[in-house]
């Protein structure tokens, strides 16, 4: 795996999926073009673009870009790099067609050609290692009553709340953001304020 310091924006579960396999750090999906209706959504990438950085990665069609640019308006120039995929023409393998530009998507490319793009956009790639800091777990929110237990539910959203996270927001998304945003002991400090 190869570890960035950015989270790497990307469109879809699909170019989320073949991105996990090659990068090692948090990927967040605009869910196509809702992204420009869901203020939640963009209030996390603005506050991820203000604490790491974020890389966009979106498909090199018309509506990648339609989506960069939205993207692009509302996170400062400083705090985003744009990484392009080249044009491709072709079609994924889970597709009975291609594309309505008949390009690849994220998706479809090689683990080489998106390396390859993040290293022309001057994104600084290593090798992933264990991190020496303690990291929130599933077993930590399960102790602490945010999932899996009576009232877990009402815990969850409190704490999506106090982190100014959207409500929507998976257990698993959840893990990965808290351990990205804060520390083990800071993790510890809010939960004891709710």
């Amino acid at each position: 795996m190869i570890k960035i310091n950015q989270a790497v924006i990307v469109e879809g579960r699909y170019d989320r999926k073949k991105v996990e396999n090659i990068l090692d750090t948090l990927i967040i999906e605009t869910d196509g073009f809702a992204i420009f209706k869901n203020k939640e959504k963009q209030a996390l990438i603005r506050r991820l673009a203000d604490t790491r950085g974020i890389v966009v990665l979106t498909d090199s069609d018309t509506a990648g870009f339609k989506i960069r640019s939205f993207l692009g308006s509302i996170v400062p120039p400083e705090k985003i790099i744009h990484a392009y995929v080249p044009d491709i023409l072709g079609k994924e393998k889970r597709k009975d067609k291609p594309s309505k530009e008949n390009k690849l998507g994220v998706e479809g490319m090689t683990a080489e050609i998106i390396l390859d793009a993040l290293d022309k956009a001057g994104v600084t790639c290593s090798k992933s290692e264990e991190s020496h800091r303690q990291p929130v777990t599933k077993i930590d929110l399960y102790e602490d009553g945010i999932t899996g237990g009576k009232n877990s539910k009402a815990k969850k959203a409190l704490l999506l709340k106090k982190l100014d996270l959207p409500e929507r927001l998976s257990t698993n998304s959840l893990l990965k953001l808290i351990n990205t945003f804060m520390t083990y002991e800071e993790y510890k400090q809010i939960i004891s304020e709710i």
